[in-house]
């Protein structure tokens, strides 16, 4: 696996993350269940068009610190904020899948002046999603994950929960089972699991002022064509969100539409830097 390991403290945690390349820094931010090497075909792919590419291990994900208490969406937003000065710079394009899409739609409208660009993938904008039946099942782990004893159901049989959930989310997918190793040895470090769990626990039904913000950044949404829970139509009706440039790009796959066509993923990614 590509990328030099560092480490950063930011916002009271000290962080992890893989880097490649130098240059205007992008910084990339992984979900659930997933680490930073989610972006490893990404991110040497950024760095070779004269970027810093980086991937940080989101909070509590080994090997970034675990903290004492779950965080809020408002925390996991300036993690984002406090990370592109720990790293030096003054503004960044941010990309964000997963919980990082939120993180980064957060980060966006707290600090639009040092998110140069917001990429988002698999996530509309939280603010304008709509509950439907089908939306409620797909998500219904968001409820199930704040029960107790949540984390060590889903560690049962060696993460059997892992492609489980992968394969829920993204159906058109058949990864190999290596696919899965880094989030396994992530989450099987002690603490870290119940650290990612803490995100669903933590979170409120009301979006938080981060989420309430209208985004002035120039905003490319990346949805799933195959995605069984978000659809294009979502990302269309995020629009009213959006103070400037907002552009939708839809593409195969289902979430983890990144990983499951890396190549034309890519393609449209890098058209946008």
């Amino acid at each position: 696996m590509a990328g030099a390991m560092g480490f950063a403290n930011a916002n009271g945690l000290r962080f992890a993350y893989l880097e490649e390349g130098s240059g205007p820094l992008v910084l990339m931010l992984h979900g659930f269940p997933d680490t930073a090497h989610t972006w490893d075909d990404l991110r040497p792919r950024v760095a070779n068009r004269g970027y810093r590419a980086v991937s940080p291990f989101m909070r509590g994900y080994h090997p970034t610190e675990v903290p004492d208490t779950d965080p809020s969406q408002e925390t996991l937003a300036h993690d984002v904020l406090a990370l592109i000065d720990a790293l030096g710079a003054e503004t960044a394009i941010v990309i964000g899948h997963d919980w990082g899409a939120a993180a980064a739609y957060g980060a966006a409208g707290l600090g639009p002046d040092r998110v140069s660009k917001l990429i988002t993938v698999a996530i509309p904008h939280p603010a304008t999603l709509l509950p439907t039946p089908r939306k409620l099942w797909g998500a219904r782990h968001f409820a199930s994950y704040k029960l107790p004893g949540a984390a060590k159901r889903f560690a049962r049989n060696d993460f059997a929960a892992l492609p489980a959930i992968y394969r829920r989310w993204s159906p058109t997918w058949n990864p190999p089972a290596s696919e899965f190793d880094a989030a396994r040895e992530c989450l099987s470090s002690p603490g870290s699991l119940d650290a990612a769990f803490g995100y669903y626990r933590k979170l409120s039904p009301l979006p938080p002022a981060s989420l309430r913000a209208k985004i002035a950044v120039p905003t490319v949404a990346f949805a799933g064509l195959d995605d069984p829970v978000a659809e294009p139509a979502d990302y269309r009706r995020a629009r009213r969100m959006f103070l400037g440039d907002y552009s939708i790009e839809e593409v195969p796959g289902g979430h983890f539409m990144h990983r499951e066509h890396p190549d034309l993923f890519a393609e449209r990614v890098l058209s946008h830097l």
